[in-house]
């Protein structure tokens, strides 16, 4: 699985610790809130819901540098709308992935 990382964050901040640091704090508050959100609405069979928390959530993948996982969140997020779970096992993965290295920082 590929790991996540903070190259999108620091070739956006031109060097500027500060902003780098303000993005991470927002990355950390937001997401453990944003997830928690998408599992209850998982656990409630509520797709349409989840499949709007799976569009929020891609974009915090994709400012971790998850190119792949972005591409396994898409794909998720339209097996939702379908009414399907098809997906959920991968996309929780890069979910946890994404905490550990959240945790890191």
């Amino acid at each position: 699985m590929e790991q996540p990382n903070l190259s999108y964050i620091e070739s956006m901040s031109g060097g500027d610790k500060v902003f780098e640091q303000k993005l991470i704090d927002i990355i950390q508050k937001e997401f453990p809130e944003e997830k928690q959100v998408y599992y209850d609405n998982i656990a409630a069979n509520n797709f349409k819901a989840a499949a709007e928390n799976v569009h929020k959530l891609k974009h915090k993948i994709s400012i971790l540098g998850l190119v792949k996982s972005y591409e396994v969140a898409v794909n998720y997020e339209h097996h939702l709308i379908e009414g399907s779970k098809e997906g959920q096992d991968a996309f929780e993965a890069i979910l946890q992935n994404m905490t550990d290295f959240l945790k890191t920082l």
